[in-house]
């Protein structure tokens, strides 16, 4: 479907994208030339994995040493001779390590930090994201030099005109986004100044996948003007959901998010952790029922088992001895263990069952109907879940496929067609934004009234009630990328200095209220995204005094806090009027004022 147009820059720039996987990571790349159509590819080589096709992406595993030096990462972690030096220096393994950065509101209950393998004490999530990007970036440059003619003057001729595109599961928010930014920098993959910050984008999962999937010859057909398309992202960590609906009367047509983008952790990797699980309480009693062996099992099936499960009246078999291994009495026989094939089904239903609520919940709050559901990611290429979930689906009339080509690259190939055909032009917010506030107290509402013991009177002789939250952007509203959402507020000090600067919190609701209007009243429902601030230092001075309660001179100062999505990130910001002029201030960390809702 692509219409992609020459590029219009005026000078050589390179495209790079990673896709950091809890298992497994890849990267793709795109060299802009001036007039040139932009054609995406991927790095399709990496070390210890030359011998794999061009649809490879590597592990998500790095080895520590003691002195907390990366020795090995990628493939190389799984080369025999490592992982033997591994053993005898005692390295650190980690893996699975992009978990410990998920937001603790996305629904998980049935995991917590104990049964994600733990990071080492040295090092921080964020630390080992930076340490993979700078190995996922060595690993790009690598390849871009010895499979392009001339590759090393290539790379040169690039200098820093490089940007990078960062995927991260729908449920990563303005913290995880921040920390994906954060490790950038330290991988110095750019500069931490606005300029390379410029240089990053992030892009959801779930919107990633769609782009792929309108490069798709076998999509192509579902992606057709004034039609609802639903993309699951099925991943080693996450399960992604997202929901778009084409129109006609926009050149190119765009695609517009109808419904709040999911976020399940039930990837893969947790049909494996279940694996382990179901393989002790099997062979308690047996001889091989040693913490040993049922890690070697779980390896196996992770390995193997897993990817080639299917048919659940057909049995499974785990390898992990020799011939002379048996126990009949728990099924193992010449060294493997036999599963009945319903037993491995349930190791993965938990997932189906996962995908099928965030379906039906993307169903049912859609703001258009949807009638092509398209499967992507390493976990949708499970024979066995494309099936449960083609069971499910087809009979609601829903078209379900897998597009062509290897799915398990579709987050990286997107996130680059993502960044240059930009094709998603409305988000749907997933949560209501706003900010805590105090609000005039009115003695015929019964909610001041109960709250009339934490009146605060205020310098003008006004008296306010705190802990009151007002909306500027509610859950469920379409918002276009260069809409803004703005709503003002009021600060009164009794020393004019203290208007020198303006701040105030951005609170993320996440409770079911339409109109919630107190954050005392689900306080777990009520969490921080960022505090926006402001210099009015200048304006400040102009300001004049007032009279107010006995006589009391005080200042006031008026403000806009204004919301936008941008791209695919929330950006806040506090506008002012400066000598006639509005001026704006950006987000940062700073507690100050209490605000009150105009």
């Amino acid at each position: 479907m692509s219409s992609r147009q020459p590029y219009r820059g005026l000078s050589r720039k390179l495209v790079i994208a990673f896709d950091v996987g809890t298992t497994y990571s890849g990267a793709s790349y795109c060299i802009l030339d001036p007039g040139e159509v932009p054609k995406i590819l991927g790095v399709a080589r990496y070390p210890a994995q030359e011998h794999l096709g061009g649809d490879n992406k590597i592990p998500s595993i790095l080895y520590y040493d003691q002195q907390h030096t990366v020795r090995a990462a990628g493939g190389e972690a799984l080369q025999e001779h490592v992982i033997e030096q591994a053993e005898d220096e005692n390295w650190v393994k980690v893996e699975w390590w992009k978990l410990h950065l998920r937001p603790r509101n996305v629904p998980s209950l049935h995991v917590d930090d104990l049964d994600i393998p733990p990071l080492p004490p040295f090092k921080n999530a964020i630390d080992i994201l930076t340490d993979f990007l700078g190995y996922l970036f060595q690993c790009a440059r690598t390849y871009i030099e010895e499979s392009h003619a001339n590759g090393r003057d290539v790379w040169t001729s690039f200098g820093d005109n490089i940007d990078f595109v960062l995927s991260h599961p729908n449920g990563w928010e303005g913290p995880q986004q921040a920390q994906i930014r954060k490790a950038a920098v330290q991988a110095r993959l750019v500069p931490d100044t606005p300029e390379g910050q410029a240089r990053i984008r992030l892009v959801t999962e779930g919107e990633a996948s769609l782009h792929y999937c309108l490069e798709s010859r076998n999509a192509a057909d579902g992606l057709q003007d004034d039609v609802g398309v639903m993309i699951i992202d099925a991943g080693g960590g996450t399960i992604d959901v997202t929901s778009y609906y084409m129109t006609s009367s926009e050149s190119p047509p765009m695609l517009h998010e109808i419904a709040p983008a999911e976020c399940r952790l039930q990837g893969s990797v947790f049909v494996t952790q279940r694996a382990g699980q179901h393989l002790r309480e099997k062979l308690q009693g047996s001889r091989f029922g040693t913490e040993e062996d049922i890690n070697l099992m779980k390896n196996e099936f992770d390995k193997t088992t897993k990817l080639r499960f299917s048919n659940p009246n057909d049995p499974s078999f785990i390898r992990f001895g020799t011939v002379r291994d048996r126990d009949l009495d728990y099924n193992i026989r010449s060294g493997q263990l036999k599963l009945p094939g319903n037993e491995v089904a349930a190791l993965f239903e938990p997932s189906a069952e996962a995908i099928i609520a965030a379906v039906e919940d993307q169903r049912e709050v859609a703001t258009q109907p949807i009638s092509h559901v398209f499967l992507v990611g390493g976990f949708g290429a499970s024979d066995w879940l494309f099936a449960r979930l083609r069971d499910h689906l087809e009979p609601l009339g829903l078209q379900f496929c897998r597009p062509d080509g290897h799915t398990n690259k579709a987050v990286a190939k997107g996130a680059v067609a993502f960044y240059l055909d930009h094709r998603v032009s409305a988000r749907v917010a997933k949560f209501t934004y706003g900010t805590r506030c105090a609000v005039a107290f009115d003695r015929n509402d019964e909610e001041h009234l109960r709250r009339a013991s934490s009146a605060i009177p205020r310098p003008s002789g006004r008296t306010v009630i705190p802990n009151a939250f007002s909306a500027i952007l509610c859950k469920g509203i379409a918002v276009s990328e260069t809409k803004e959402f703005r709503k003002d507020f009021i600060v009164e000090c009794a020393e004019r200095n203290t208007c020198d600067t303006i701040a105030t919190e951005i609170v993320c609701y996440r409770g079911n209220s339409r109109n919630p209007r107190w954050a005392d009243s689900e306080p777990a429902m009520f969490s921080n995204l960022c505090t926006v601030h402001a210099d009015t230092s200048r304006v400040s001075r102009t300001l004049s005094p007032r009279r107010g309660f006995a006589g009391m001179q005080f200042y006031r100062q008026q403000f806009s806090i204004v919301l936008k999505f941008g791209l695919t990130e929330l950006e806040a910001q506090i506008s002012w009027v400066e000598d006639g002029e509005e001026q704006r201030g950006p987000a940062t960390v700073v507690f100050d004022h209490v605000v009150e809702a105009i």
